[in-house]
């Protein structure tokens, strides 16, 4: 079976760094969340375009060092239950 892709609708969030950790406003919701690296970088890596996390892992790959694709399935979980990513 093959891994599900994910978009994120990268216009309806407003992002701001805040030491080490990244407030997102999820205009579409009202929500807003805290989250840690390396799930900005998901974000922004997804504003390039549907993915799935080969493709992430792919797109990551020259900034982070992933053990395996377990960091990247558990980063876009947490993302999809939060409602900032969505299945394709």
């Amino acid at each position: 079976m093959a891994d599900p892709v994910y978009i994120a609708d990268c216009g309806a969030v407003r992002s701001v760094p805040l030491d080490g950790l990244t407030v997102v406003y999820h205009v579409s919701s009202g929500m807003t969340h805290i989250v840690a690296p390396p799930a900005p970088e998901i974000l922004d890596a997804l504003g390039a375009g549907p993915a799935d996390a080969a493709e992430l892992l792919r797109r990551l790959g020259a900034r982070f060092a992933f053990e395996g694709g377990e960091v990247i399935h558990a980063r876009l979980n947490e993302l999809e239950a939060a409602g900032l990513v969505r299945r394709a």
